[in-house]
C-alpha cells in the first residue's frame, strides 16, 4: 500500500514537474487564433486566448492552402502574421536562458509582394537582423549550399538565438524597414535550465589561454549544428531543446577525407555533458581518418562555412570515442581557420573512456575581411604513423554579439554590424568609390596626353619605324623570361613582346573553325584518342601542310569548364619555352570549347613508368626529363614579372616529344604568383590528391613551393615506378610520398627503386636524387628549395652518373640539350667535371662587366648545399 501511495505521488511530481515545463515553453503558430499539433508537440495560435503572451498590434492574418516544400513544419507554414508598423510580441518569463527560434516561410498574399519585405527584429534590447529579407536569404543559403555540392530546395528558413533575461519579460519586436513590411510565421521561446555556455573558452591559437566571454550579457546566434558522419536529425529526436541537426557531408572539403564510422551501445555522457548539450544520438555516429586507404594521412579532415565578418564565434566540436579503448591509440590535432586550437588531443582520456560522450568549446574571432570559417581534424604527424587518425562526432558554430547586436553588415542582409550602420557604409564606400572614379579619370587623361606627346615626338624622331621603341611582332625568341631555351624563328601571332620579357595582354594562336578542326580530327574519330582528363578527350590530329598536333576538346559537362579554358589560353599566350607544350591555336565556335597543341609523339611521363607496355626508361633518361620539367617549373616561376604557379605538377602533365625532350602541359588550374609585398596567393584548394602539398591545403594559401612539393612527388614516382595512390597496398604503402620517404630518411630508397634499373645507375647519383626529393617535401614551404636549387642539383646528379658511364665504359644517348640558365640579371653556366677526384667549377659571369666570377664547388664526391646555391645566385630572378 506504501509503495502505491509513493508511486502516485511521483507519479503527480513528475506530471507536476512536466506541467511547469510545459507553461515555461512558447510555441506560437502566429496568424491564427487556433491550436495545432506538430511534431509531438502542442502549438497555440497567437490570438489564442490561453497563449500566455501579448500581441501588441494585430497586424494582418496571412494565408495560404498549401506549402510547397517539405518540412515537419508545413502546416505552420501555411499561415503567417504580417506587420506594416512596429508590433511586440511580449512573452511573460522567469529570469533565466531562453533559445528563441523564429520561423520564416515566405508566401504571396493579396497585395503584399513578400520579396520586398524587409524588416529589423529585436528581443529587449539585442537586434537580432536589420533589413531582413527572407527570400534573401533562402536564395542566397540555397546558392551557397549548390557551392558545396548539395542540391538544396529550401522554401523556410529558422532563425535561432540563445539569450538571457534578467526581467520577467521577453519582448520580440517586428520592425518594417524602408515603407515595406514584416512577417513571421512561428515562434518557439524555450527554457534552458542547465549551464549551456561557459565564460571560460580556450582560446584558437592561445597556446591554453581561456577567454572571459561574459556571455551573461551578450546574445548568441546558432550559425550551423552538424551531425557529423551521420543523418539529418529531426527535433523529435533531440527532446530536451528540439534542436535540428544536419548532416555534415555538404559542409566537407573532399568528403572522402574522412570515413563514417557507428556505435549504437553502452554511450553515456561524461561527467561534462548531458543531454542538454546533445542528444546521445549525435555521438552513435562520427567522422573519422581512420580505414581511410585513398587519402594521405598528412592531409585533414576539413569542414568550410560561411560566416558573417567581424564577429566573435564559439565552435563547439562534440567527441566520443567509438572504437579504441586505451589512451594515445588516437591523438590529433584541431585547426580552426589555419591556426591550432588544439594538439595531441586524445578523446579517451579527455572524455575519460570509450564511448563517453564530451564536447570542447573554443573562442575565435573573425576578422572584417574573412567570411569563411575553417575548421580542420589532422593527424598529429605528418606520416600518419599509428595513433594520428582524426575524429569528430558533431560540430556547432556559434555566433556572438557585439556591443547588442547579431545582425551584421553584408550584402545578404543589407545593414546592421557593429556600431556602423549600413546607411553610413553605402555612403561611405559610394564616396570612396566616386573619389577613385574621379582620380582615375584625371590618370587616364595624363596618361592619353603622355602617349600623344610620346609618340608625335616618336614619329618625328623615327619616321621610318614600323613598330615603337621596345616593342616588335612577338617570335619566339632564345631569351625570353630566364631560360633562353625558346624554339628560335617560331612566330607567335597576336600579340607584341615586351623587352623585359612579358607579353600584352592579348589572345594569340591560330582560331580554327569547328570545320577545321573535324577535318584534323576527322569528325572526332575515337581511334584517334590519345588521352582523357578532366577536361576531356585529346585527338591527334593534322593540321594544314600535315603538321601533327594534339587537340583537347572540352566535354559539355566537363568539370574544368570554360574559367580553365580561358586560364589556359591566357598563360600559354604569355609562355614560350622549350620545356612548355607550345598552343597551336584555339577553337570556341558551336559552343565548343578546343585547344590545341604540339603533338608530343612519346604521350606521358606516367605512361612510360607503368601501367603501359612500353620500355623502361633508363636512369639518364629520367634524370634528363626531370631536368626539362624542372626547367620548364622554374621559367615559369621566374620568367614573368610575378611568376607563375603550375599548380598541377604530375606526371601525367610532364609530355615527351620525339626525342624525348620533356615538356610542362595543362596550364588550366595555373595562378599567377603573389605580388612584390605579398608572400602567398590566397586561393580554394585545387590540384590532384597524391601531389598537393599539405601546407597549401590546410592554410588555403598558395605559393611556388606548392610547385616545389608535387615535383617531388614525381621525383620518387620516377624512381620507384607506381601510383602515387595506391589504395591496394598495405596501408603503409599506399602513399608514395609518405612510403618513399620513410625509405629514404633511412637513407634506403635503393630498397624501393624500380626494379628495371638495378645495376643500372650510379648508386652516389640515385643518393643525390633521393636527397633532393626529400628537401621538396618538407612539411613547410619555407624548408623546400626553390625550383632553381633543384634544377642546379638534378643537373648535378646527372653529371655524377654520366661519370660513372664513361668509368664503365657505357654511355647513353642524350635527348638533353646544353643550355645557358639566367638567373636575373646572372648568367651560370656549368662545365662538368670528367672524374671524381677533379674539381667541379660554376662559372658567375655577370651582364654589366663581363669579368667572370668563379666558384670552387666539391668534386663529384662532395655535397653543394642548398644553402650554398643559393647565396651564389638569387634563384628568384625578379
Amino acid at each position: 500500500m506504501g509503495v502505491l501511495v509513493l508511486i502516485c505521488l511521483l507519479s503527480v511530481f513528475a506530471s507536476a514537474k512536466n506541467v511547469e515545463a510545459e507553461t515555461k515553453s512558447f510555441l506560437i503558430d502566429c496568424g491564427t487564433n487556433s491550436s495545432v499539433n506538430v511534431d509531438g508537440r502542442k502549438w497555440v495560435g497567437d490570438l489564442a486566448p490561453d497563449n500566455n503572451l501579448t500581441l501588441s498590434s494585430p497586424g494582418i492574418v496571412a494565408s495560404n492552402v498549401t506549402f510547397n516544400g517539405d518540412s515537419t513544419y508545413g502546416t505552420l507554414y501555411k499561415t503567417a502574421r504580417l506587420f506594416t508598423e512596429s508590433a511586440n510580441y511580449t512573452f511573460k518569463v522567469d529570469p533565466g536562458n531562453y533559445y528563441l527560434r523564429l520561423h520564416f516561410s515566405p508566401f504571396s498574399f493579396e497585395s503584399q509582394n513578400v520579396n520586398e519585405s524587409k524588416f529589423d527584429v529585436m528581443a529587449n534590447n539585442l537586434k537580432l537582423v536589420s533589413e531582413f529579407s527572407v527570400p534573401g536569404e533562402i536564395s542566397w543559403k540555397i546558392s551557397y549550399m549548390q557551392s558545396l555540392g548539395s542540391n538544396s530546395s529550401e522554401s523556410s528558413l529558422v532563425k535561432e538565438y540563445f539569450l538571457g533575461v534578467d526581467s520577467g519579460q521577453l519582448v520580440v519586436k517586428f520592425m518594417p524597414t524602408g515603407g515595406s513590411f514584416a512577417f513571421v510565421n512561428a515562434i518557439e521561446v524555450i527554457p534552458v535550465t542547465s549551464q549551456l555556455f561557459v565564460d571560460s573558452v580556450s582560446k584558437v591559437g592561445g597556446n591554453g589561454v581561456t577567454s572571459d566571454l561574459n556571455l551573461g550579457v551578450r546574445g548568441i546566434e546558432t550559425m550551423y549544428r552538424l551531425n557529423v558522419g551521420g543523418s539529418e536529425i529531426e527535433p523529435t529526436q533531440d527532446q530536451d531543446l528540439w534542436r535540428k541537426w544536419e548532416p555534415d557531408t555538404s559542409y566537407m572539403f573532399a568528403s572522402d577525407a574522412g570515413s563514417s564510422i557507428k556505435n549504437k551501445s553502452n554511450i553515456t555522457y561524461s561527467s561534462m555533458n548531458d543531454s542538454s548539450v546533445a542528444p546521445l544520438i549525435v555521438y552513435e555516429t562520427a567522422r573519422a581518418m581512420i580505414n581511410n586507404e585513398v587519402l594521405e594521412k598528412r592531409f585533414n579532415m576539413s569542414w568550410k562555412f560561411n560566416v558573417d565578418p567581424n564577429f566573435d564565434y564559439i565552435v563547439r566540436l562534440h567527441f566520443c570515442e567509438l572504437v579504441y579503448d586505451k589512451a594515445n591509440q588516437r591523438t590529433f590535432r584541431i585547426f580552426i581557420n589555419n591556426r591550432t586550437a588544439a594538439e595531441n588531443f586524445d578523446v579517451f582520456v579527455r572524455a575519460g573512456g570509450m564511448n563517453k560522450a564530451y564536447h570542447k568549446d573554443y573562442f575565435d574571432v573573425v576578422s572584417p575581411l574573412i567570411d569563411t570559417l575553417w575548421i580542420q581534424l589532422g593527424p598529429e604527424t605528418m606520416y600518419g604513423a599509428a595513433g594520428t587518425d582524426a575524429l569528430l562526432n558533431g560540430l556547432e558554430i556559434f555566433k556572438l554579439s557585439r556591443s547588442g547586436n547579431l545582425a551584421p553588415v553584408s550584402e545578404r542582409f543589407g545593414s546592421g554590424g557593429d556600431d556602423v550602420s549600413a546607411k553610413t557604409l553605402k555612403n561611405h564606400i559610394l564616396w570612396i568609390g566616386i573619389a577613385a572614379g574621379i582620380a582615375s579619370i584625371f590618370i587616364l587623361a595624363a596618361l592619353f596626353t603622355l602617349f600623344f606627346c610620346l609618340r608625335k615626338r616618336r614619329k618625328n624622331a623615327c619616321p621610318t619605324k614600323e613598330n615603337p621603341t621596345g616593342w616588335r611582332p612577338l617570335f619566339l625568341h632564345e631569351t625570353i623570361g630566364n631560360s633562353g631555351t625558346g624554339a628560335r624563328g617560331s612566330k607567335f601571332p597576336g600579340g607584341y613582346l615586351n623587352l623585359n620579357g612579358s607579353t600584352a595582354s592579348v589572345r594569340v594562336g591560330k582560331r580554327f573553325t569547328i570545320a577545321e578542326i573535324r577535318a584534323a580530327t576527322k569528325n572526332f574519330d575515337e581511334s584517334l584518342v590519345i588521352g582523357v582528363g578532366g577536361f576531356g578527350k585529346v585527338y591527334k590530329g593534322e593540321i594544314e601542310d600535315g603538321t601533327l598536333a594534339a587537340i583537347k576538346r572540352a566535354h559539355p559537362q566537363s568539370e574544368q569548364g570554360l574559367a580553365e579554358f580561358e586560364t589556359e589560353i591566357e598563360m600559354l599566350s604569355k609562355l614560350r619555352h622549350r620545356h612548355l607544350v607550345s598552343m597551336i591555336g584555339f577553337c570556341e565556335e558551336n559552343n565548343e570549347m578546343i585547344l590545341v597543341y604540339e603533338y608530343m609523339a612519346n604521350g606521358t611521363l606516367r605512361n612510360h613508368l607503368f601501367g603501359s607496355d612500353l620500355p623502361p626508361l633508363t636512369w639518364k633518361q629520367r634524370l634528363e626529363i626531370c631536368i626539362g620539367a624542372a626547367r620548364g617549373l622554374h621559367y615559369l616561376h621566374t620568367g614573368a614579372e610575378r611568376g607563375i604557379i603550375h599548380r598541377d605538377v604530375k606526371t601525367t602533365n610532364i609530355l615527351l616529344d620525339e626525342t624525348f625532350v620533356a615538356k610542362m602541359a595543362d596550364f588550366g588550374l595555373s595562378k599567377t604568383g603573389p605580388a612584390l609585398d605579398h608572400t602567398h596567393v590566397s586561393t580554394a584548394v585545387k590540384g590532384s590528391f597524391g601531389y598537393l602539398d599539405p601546407e597549401y591545403f590546410r592554410r588555403q594559401k598558395l605559393t611556388e613551393k606548392s610547385d616545389v612539393y608535387s615535383f617531388g612527388v614525381v621525383l620518387f614516382e620516377v624512381v620507384c615506378a607506381r601510383p602515387v595512390i595506391n589504395p591496394s597496398l598495405p596501408k603503409d604503402q599506399i602513399n608514395l610520398a609518405e612510403w618513399a620517404l620513410q625509405w629514404q630518411k633511412q637513407r634506403s630508397l635503393e630498397a624501393i627503386t624500380d626494379c628495371y634499373l638495378s645495376g643500372n645507375y650510379c648508386s652516389e647519383s640515385l643518393k643525390k636524387f633521393g636527397e633532393i626529393a626529400e628537401k621538396c617535401l618538407a612539411d613547410e614551404g619555407k624548408n623546400r628549395p626553390t625550383m632553381g636549387e633543384v634544377l642546379w642539383h638534378l643537373e648535378y646528379v646527372l653529371q655524377l652518373h654520366e661519370a660513372w658511364l664513361r668509368s664503365n665504359g657505357g654511355e647513353e644517348s642524350s635527348s638533353l640539350v646544353a643550355e645557358n640558365v639566367e638567373v636575373g640579371d646572372i648568367e651560370v653556366s656549368q662545365k662538368p667535371p670528367v672524374s671524381q677526384d677533379e674539381e667541379h667549377y660554376i662559372e658567375v659571369r655577370t651582364q654589366d662587366d663581363g669579368v667572370p666570377l668563379t666558384r670552387k664547388t666539391s668534386g663529384l664526391g662532395g655535397t653543394v648545399g642548398f644553402d650554398e646555391f643559393s647565396q651564389l645566385v638569387n634563384p628568384q630572378g625578379r
